[in-house]
């Protein structure tokens, strides 16, 4: 039985990945050449890279100037945690989640911290929560873009302006592709390693002038680690906001940050960064719009996400198989694609529904996107006609 014919044209850069992400177009070791490996982190120039990247991200993604901005350890996780161990407990508090990194924050709040008032606010994969529900009075926690669902706020008009509450806001694989409005934001988190293609471990952590008043005004009623204290003798730590991390960072991954950040204001900016990343959405919904066995798992399209594209599998073959079944059809699926050279890391999050998932922040390149998906369509005739056959 011969089966469907592949495509003759693959991505010049197969990279998927949802993190780490594909580098810019064009990267190569050479932009490391620059790198203050061999110094100390705390000597004047290494310093300034440091002190360069807060400075390049503040002005890129329009940050306002009273907004305090750092480079902290490991990576978001580690940036969002140091925000949640270092403020919360002052008041009641709402939780967000519609997503496996969403449950891990409701995780450390309802059995770390075990805070007592709190609301848990949750929804399936395809899904957002209640927004009309959460309480701003209260502090919030959430997600800007579910990177294992590909569901994303659509706005942060649910947010009160007036509100008593902090917002702490995981916006790891939104940052730099989406619009994030600032003054509703009171702690704002993201990774290098996403929307620019950074390199992992490095986290960026911004704190509004109502996160410094917390900090500066309350102590949390458990111990804090090193890596998560921010203030000294009660005020915050500003030489943490200049550049002076708490450890020791990577000028490998600094200069390679920077770099990234240098090549985005080359495009155009945010500006530029958005429109690519839209281009690759556009690209992806315009293909499953003509598709009948493939569409978004995010159920309303003002939520579906440009980076993280997370896609199910609607084939009446597919749905009907179990899911242990439906798991192994949809990993062959994409590990055919990989075996081509045409595509790499396109399966869903171990924690998501069976199917795919394709990144589509700015550093893939339209062209790659649009030569990976007919790709998508010969694996998935593959697989079926294989099962079918068996």
């Amino acid at each position: 039985m011969t089966g469907p014919t592949p495509p003759q044209t693959r991505p010049a850069d197969p990279r998927f990945s949802s993190g780490p992400c594909a580098k810019r177009p064009g990267w190569s070791l050479s932009a490391l050449e620059d790198a203050a490996v061999g110094r100390s982190h705390r000597a004047k120039g290494p310093k300034g890279k440091i002190n360069e990247v807060i400075e390049r991200s503040r002005k890129l993604l329009g940050i306002p100037d009273d907004y305090r901005i750092a480079v902290v350890p490991a990576s978001d996780t580690g940036a969002y945690e140091m925000a949640m161990w270092s403020l919360l407990g002052q008041r009641g508090v709402d939780v967000l989640a519609w997503e496996s990194f969403g449950s891990g924050w409701v995780t450390d709040v309802v059995k770390q911290l075990k805070l007592e008032d709190r609301r848990v606010f949750e929804a399936d994969y395809g899904h957002l929560p209640d927004l009309n529900a959460v309480d701003c009075d209260r502090d919030v926690l959430f997600t800007w873009n579910g990177t294992t669902s590909g569901v994303c706020l659509p706005d942060g008009d649910w947010i009160d302006a007036k509100r008593d509450g902090l917002t702490l806001c995981d916006a790891t694989s939104a940052v730099f592709a989406m619009d994030l409005p600032w003054d509703k934001l009171d702690v704002t988190t993201w990774s290098w390693q996403k929307v620019l293609g950074g390199e992992a471990q490095h986290g960026m952590l911004v704190l509004s002038p109502r996160a410094v008043e917390r900090l500066e005004s309350y102590t949390p009623p458990w111990p804090l680690p090193k890596l998560f204290r921010m203030t000294k003798g009660g005020k915050l730590n500003e030489d943490l906001f200049k550049g002076s991390t708490i450890n020791t960072p990577s000028l490998l991954a600094v200069e390679d940050h920077l770099d990234a950040l240098k090549w985005a204001e080359e495009i155009g900016g945010l500006k530029g960064l958005k429109e690519r990343a839209q281009q690759n959405l556009k690209a992806v919904a315009d293909w499953a719009a003509s598709r009948d066995w493939v569409d978004f798992l995010a159920e309303d399209p003002k939520t579906r996400s440009c980076t993280s594209i997370c896609l199910k599998i609607v084939d009446p073959w597919f749905t009907n198989l179990d899911s242990e079944a439906r798991a192994t059809a949809a990993k062959r699926v994409t590990t055919l694609v990989e075996e081509q050279g045409a595509g790499l890391d396109l399966s869903s999050y171990r924690d998501a529904p069976a199917g795919i998932r394709v990144w589509g922040g700015a550093t893939v390149e339209p062209s790659d996107m649009a030569a990976v998906l007919p790709w998508l369509d010969w694996a998935f005739e593959t697989v079926k006609s294989e099962r079918m056959a068996a």
